[in-house]
Formats: C-alpha cells, sequence, structure tokens
C-alpha cells in the first residue's frame, strides 16, 4: 500500500483542489488515515479505519500525494499514479518525485519548504496542454507518525471526465450521438467546429444541442457546460486499466 519515494534537493511534487475548503477536508482525510495506519490499534470491532479511507481516497478522481519531512513519499491514490504520466508536469522516475521541466523544479521546491513552515501553496506547473494546478498543504504532526507531512493535490488537465459525462448522458436519457455532441460542447468547441467534426450539417447539430439542452432543463450551452463541470467525478472500475508498466 504504501512507497518509500526518495526527493532530490530541488525536487518537488504537489496537488490541486477545486477549493481551499475541498483540500482541508482531503487534508483532513489524509492525516486520519495515516494516523489510524501508523498509530495504535485503532480497530472497532475488527474494521481498520485506515483501510476504508484508503478505499475513499482512491474513489477520489483527484491525484493526491502525501509526502514526509524527511522527503519519503508516504501514500499516492489511484489517481495520482494515473495521472503522473510521461507528460505530466509531476514525474515519478525511479522512486523520485520530480519536475519534469526545469522551469518547476525550484518553485515545488519552495513550495514543500514553505509546507514545512505551515504555509500553503497554489502553484501552476508544465506548458500548454499539460498546464496544471498544484496545491501544496501542510498537514501537522500526528500521534502515531514520525513528523508532518505534506498533501499533494493534481488538478485537473481537462474540465469534464469522460466518465462523468458519459454517466450524465445515460441520467438523463441523451443518445450516443447527442453524448459525443455533449462531449465536444465541454471541451470548448463551437457548434459549427462539431458539425466540421461529425461531417454533418451545422443545422443537425443545432437540433442535437435543442435535444440536449431540453432534456437537461438548461438554458444556454453556457448553463449546459457549468452543470456538467460541477458533476461528481467518476473513476473507473478497472483500476489497472491505463497505468504504465511498475504502477500498477
Amino acid at each position: 500500500m504504501f512507497q518509500t519515494l526518495g526527493l532530490g534537493p530541488r525536487a518537488a511534487s504537489a496537488a490541486t483542489p477545486a477549493s481551499a475548503e475541498a483540500a482541508a477536508n482531503a487534508a483532513s482525510l489524509a492525516r486520519d488515515a495515516l494516523a489510524a495506519y501508523h498509530g495504535p490499534d485503532r480497530r472497532q470491532g475488527g474494521r481498520d479505519p485506515a483501510a476504508w479511507l484508503v478505499r475513499m481516497l482512491d474513489e477520489i478522481d483527484y491525484g493526491m500525494l502525501l509526502v514526509s519531512a524527511d522527503g519519503r513519499l508516504v501514500f499516492l491514490n489511484h489517481a495520482a499514479r494515473l495521472d503522473c504520466d510521461e507528460q505530466h508536469p509531476l514525474q515519478l522516475d525511479d522512486h523520485a518525485l520530480r519536475a519534469r521541466n526545469a522551469q518547476d523544479v525550484a518553485p515545488l521546491h519552495d513550495a514543500l519548504a514553505a509546507a514545512q513552515r505551515g504555509l500553503r501553496r497554489l502553484l501552476t506547473l508544465g506548458e500548454g496542454a499539460q498546464r496544471v494546478s498544484v496545491s501544496v498543504v501542510p498537514l501537522p504532526a500526528s500521534e502515531g507518525l514520525d513528523g508532518p507531512l505534506t498533501l499533494l493535490m493534481l488538478g485537473k488537465r481537462a474540465v469534464c471526465a469522460q466518465l462523468s459525462v458519459h454517466g450524465y448522458a445515460r441520467s438523463v436519457g441523451l443518445t450516443p450521438t447527442e453524448t459525443r455532441v455533449l462531449e465536444m460542447l465541454c471541451a470548448g468547441l463551437r457548434p459549427t467546429e462539431i458539425a466540421q467534426r461529425q461531417g454533418v450539417a451545422i443545422s443537425t447539430v443545432r437540433t442535437q444541442i435543442g435535444s440536449i439542452r431540453a432534456k437537461t432543463g438548461t438554458t444556454s450551452i453556457r448553463d449546459l457546460a457549468r452543470q456538467v463541470a460541477v458533476l461528481p467525478p467518476l473513476v473507473g472500475a478497472l483500476r489497472s486499466a491505463g497505468l504504465p508498466p511498475g504502477r500498477r
């Protein structure tokens, strides 16, 4: 469950919450899970709180990592293992967490150092399509732990998760074609661009958008995109799918 990961003197890691309150809530969950895992036996009725909380963290579609004061990676959830691919600004390389781009190394290192002083940081790492926000949240020392931990929450590289969009489309009765149109709308494409991609007339796309709005009860494309953007994330049941070798 847990893995040791060395950090160089200028290496760093990070994370992003949807909001400061979300980060604080996740931080509290992670702290309690680790305290239960490392501390005295806190099982009640044969149930291990840490095991349940780790399962909960793996169902959250935001990558989360915990780093100790001496640079060990104490925990990372399924989303973090999946997120840190070859294109992500944060890299898991030969048991070390590092910044993919040279210009990100110093900001990440400084953010981790600030976390040791109890300060939070919100960073933007990477470039272009790989640009991502990262939240660095200090956790206070707790009973059963060797020292304070730093919670790293990884931001999304896409606004709408595909599984959430598909689940939403099924819940409101969208057809497969309408679902594809909805995905493209959420990706920021205009109706004319969708028509070109689909190889249909713009009038057809407008009719499909009208049907989507009627089924979802939205008044505009902007309202529709906002409704999808706030959907709770869904995590795939096939945990190993898409994971690079050695991270499954």
